[in-house]
């Protein structure tokens, strides 16, 4: 079984340690990581490979098995099984919408809030949802503010089956990573892989 030391490394570089040697062939691996975020993100990508995972805790971190004869966690899944339920009638065009920033054009910085929480808004209100939402840099602040319009209608686009990733290293970058309300810890890999299986990708 070979070992990938992970620890210490930022942000994506152990996912892509990790893949780089599942997509070599190595079927019995086990990665170490000091933080939680990378286990989420690696314990994904193992998944949506076929792969099983266990997580161990280790001093000062986790180890990542990740193997075959492993039991898979079902509740993890391919891009693609949540695009089945994009709309009520089970169709989806694949399409992603990146945010990179709170706001929308540039101008007068209020108006380009309010724009921006009009517009997710509107996103969940029109007759194909999104297969990804993805959140980076200032953009991940709409995720962890108290406006409960963008709060909510980025809830109801995760339950017709949109899935909302956000930026971990944004959310580090402005200390706001535990007043994050609704969506899932991601890194550059996962939404820049997100943004190239995607039929088309939208920039607000």
């Amino acid at each position: 079984m070979k070992t990938l030391d992970g620890f210490g490394k930022p942000c994506p570089m152990p996912l892509v340690m990790a893949k780089k040697e599942l997509d070599a062939g190595e079927t019995d691996l086990v990665v170490n990581v000091d933080n939680e975020t990378a286990v989420k993100n690696i314990t994904r990508m193992a998944s949506k490979k076929g792969f099983g995972y266990k997580v161990t805790t280790i001093e000062g971190g986790f180890a990542i098995a990740i193997g075959g004869d492993l039991p898979a966690d079902a509740a993890e899944g391919a891009p693609e099984a949540a695009a089945a339920m994009c709309t009520p009638g089970g169709g989806c065009s694949g399409y992603s919408v990146f945010i990179g920033k709170d706001h929308v054009g540039e101008g007068d910085p209020q108006l380009g809030y309010n724009l921006m929480k009009m517009a997710i808004y509107t996103l969940n209100q029109a007759d194909v949802a999104p297969m990804n939402l993805l959140f980076m840099n200032s953009g991940v602040k709409l995720v962890c503010g108290d406006e409960a319009q963008i709060i909510d209608s980025v809830k109801e686009l995760q339950e017709k089956g949109t899935d909302v990733l956000v930026c971990g290293t944004c959310l580090n970058f402005y200390e706001i990573a535990d007043q994050l309300k609704v969506g899932e810890v991601s890194n550059m890999y996962d939404i820049l892989e997100r943004m190239h299986e995607s039929s088309k990708v939208i920039t607000l």
